[in-house]
């Protein structure tokens, strides 16, 4: 690849990004955001402008130095008698060679520079700085910095979003065997997002890139193969993928690298968006609650500290004394700063077990399971994984799936083993673009969301889909075609519902009862709703399901049955109250007249044949035959 000619490529993508940035208009806080990213931009436009016009002349003078130097050279090889162009030949390829190792040299050193800034920073600007190093490391031809600066493109990082521009760099880096952007490449024709769509194709991209080491790529491989998307269902190829990425993803746990991230649902939270300021005590505590949770003793004397007296919001709770008996019992197992003890260490861990602490009870687990310090025993180490895995200690979950997956102390279960890994994979680093495609979603950015939130949920993420499907019905992205958002919208919503989400399952019945997407079903909307009812007990479904009954809509009418659903929809969700209550009261109202009408016609009718039959005088007649019968049973009585 000639870096010059990527180089063009950069300054005209960030020339149209740069326009596209000062086009839009957000709110007044967004504005300030907006300067500070266009001034970091421009730094990263005016950087590589400056290389390009210091790069002509340069390249210019190199060649004339170097042409005088050849001829010179030659000259005197020509003067000595030595007519030896190989060696003429030799000496011109040395010289590129070590140019060109050089310029590789100084790329990578201007990317880890890059990557220090980018870690280090704490603010958006200084972030956005580490592109200006990136940008230049890029014009060098470091494969790692076109990868940042392609994922920069893509996802929008720092105002930088352009499509087709971020599709032509994954499409020269695919050429060079980068897995990253055959992963990319394969995300992008699956949706149709700037390339065509087209399903094969990216199975082969998503193929290319699990086999290039691609964590991502494996991921979605099995989740495809566990859910039969596009692919044959076969679980033991998705226990294979699935596999791969969770010891990676086990590994990082155990080096205690990777922090948990909050998984906002952008259905149940709109009244939240404008604000975040909720959540930022309460992830200080997580994150504190995370290391000690990893082992940082140092955290877990504080965090225990703060629970003993309650300070910084947390309610006085002498369960962190768990955590006291849990670190010390780490200390002994690992021997930091006294002696490795495994009898010390078990009773530690069983103490602060007996008290629920998850991770005394993964670490009891762990030392039955490897024969640390005691007798290996499957079933004791079952147990205690299993104790700690219903507080969602990961590491507790990834040794329960491995005993499903090898049938280690219990009956082998390729599902379980599966779902169990699937749980483990989720808390990989590209669980990060959860914030940032919130954060994204909140400041209007809806297409750079709308990006992050559609890789995670290719990966599986019920959440990312919900979300996707969530913001692709609202039709506010840019980067579809609008035809193609509600069949896309209703993909994601159904396997968004596939994996238990109940308010999908309602979003399918909607889009089939009122035709998004798709052509209107009543019958299959009612069979969702039904499904939402009977297994989530969705009062949304129960009422939609309760309107159907009433007007006979793709099943058979019974009024009955939908005074019974509307009153059970009351009685799950209070919300629920004041539309049960109108829809009731409409019900009976219908439903009294509907018998009034019936009424009056039933009369009108009877009358009718009875004028028809006994005549016109037929009421007179019944009146003397009423009378008659008066005066006979008055008879029998007295008589």
């Amino acid at each position: 690849m000639k870096p010059l000619f990527l180089l063009i490529e950069i300054l005209i993508i960030l020339g149209v990004t740069i326009k596209t940035i000062e086009a839009e208009k957000h709110s007044e806080k967004q504005k300030g955001r907006n300067v500070t990213t266009q001034v970091s931009v421009n730094k990263v436009k005016q950087y590589l402008t400056n290389i390009l016009e210091q790069r002509k002349p340069i390249n210019v003078i190199s060649k004339k130095e170097n042409l005088l130097e050849n001829k010179k050279n030659h000259h005197k090889l020509r003067r000595k008698g030595i007519r030896n162009k190989d060696l003429w030949k030799r000496n011109k390829d040395h010289l590129k060679k070590q140019a060109k190792n050089n310029s590789t040299d100084e790329g990578d050193q201007l990317f880890n520079m890059g990557i220090q800034i980018l870690q280090q920073s704490k603010s958006q600007k200084q972030k956005a700085e580490a592109y200006i190093f990136f940008a230049k490391a890029a014009d060098m031809g470091n494969l790692k910095a076109m990868e940042k600066m392609a994922d920069a493109l893509l996802f929008g990082n720092f105002g930088m979003q352009n499509i087709t521009a971020a599709i032509q760099l994954y499409e020269s880096l695919a050429k060079e065997g980068s897995y990253k952007a055959q992963n990319a490449l394969g995300f992008l024709s699956s949706y149709g997002i700037g390339m065509e769509y087209n399903q094969a194709k990216a199975l082969i991209y998503y193929t290319f890139g699990s086999a290039g080491g691609s964590m991502m790529s494996q991921m979605i491989l099995g989740y495809r193969y566990l859910s039969g998307i596009n692919v044959l269902q076969n679980c033991e190829v998705a226990l294979s993928h699935y596999k791969k990425v969770a010891d990676y993803i086990a590994d990082k746990l155990e080096k205690s690298e990777g922090i948990p991230v909050e998984k906002v649902r952008l259905t149940e939270r709109p009244e939240n968006l404008s604000s975040n300021s909720e959540i930022l005590d309460w992830d200080i505590y997580q994150y504190y609650k995370f290391l000690a949770e990893r082992g940082d003793v140092q955290i877990q004397v504080s965090l225990g500290q703060l629970h003993l007296i309650g300070r910084k919001g947390l309610d006085q709770d002498y369960y962190g004394n768990a955590i006291g008996l849990h670190g010390l019992g780490l200390l002994y197992f690992y021997g930091k700063g006294v002696p490795v003890n495994y009898a010390e260490a078990l009773k530690y861990f069983q103490k602060a077990a007996e008290k629920g602490w998850p991770n005394a009870q993964f670490q009891l687990g762990f030392m039955y399971y490897s024969g640390s310090g005691v007798w290996k025993d499957y079933k004791l180490a079952f147990k205690y994984f299993y104790l700690a895995s219903q507080s969602g200690q990961p590491l507790a979950i990834y040794y329960l799936a491995e005993m499903y997956a090898t049938g280690t102390g219990v009956l082998r279960s390729c599902r379980t083993a599966v779902e169990l890994y699937k749980g483990v994979c989720e808390l990989g680093h590209w669980a990060e673009k959860f914030l940032t495609a919130y954060f994204a979603y909140k400041n209007g950015d809806i297409d750079s969301s709308l990006v992050q939130y559609a890789l995670l949920a290719e990966m599986g993420y019920e959440v990312a889909q919900s979300n996707s499907a969530f913001i692709l019905e609202s039709k506010k992205a840019k980067i579809l075609e609008k035809e193609k958002m509600y069949p896309m919208a209703l993909l994601l919503w159904n396997r968004a519902a596939i994996q238990g989400n109940a308010f999908a399952r309602v979003k399918i019945g909607d889009y089939h009862y009122y035709g998004y997407g798709t052509k209107k079903d009543y019958q299959t909307a009612a069979t969702h709703y039904s499904i939402a009812a009977d297994k989530y007990h969705s009062a949304q479904a129960m009422f939609n399901l309760g309107y159907m009954y009433e007007h006979g809509l793709g099943i058979t009418k019974d009024i009955h049955l939908a005074r019974r659903l509307y009153d059970m929809a009351g009685q799950t969700s209070p919300d629920a109250h004041i539309p049960v209550f109108l829809a009731l009261m409409k019900l009976e109202t219908v439903h009294l007249l509907q018998d009034i009408l019936l009424f009056n016609f039933t009369m009108r009718w009877k009358w009718m044949t009875l004028d028809n039959t006994i005549g016109p005088c037929w009421d007179l007649f019944v009146i003397g035959l009423i009378v008659a019968v008066l005066i006979f049973l008055l008879r029998n009585r007295y008589g």
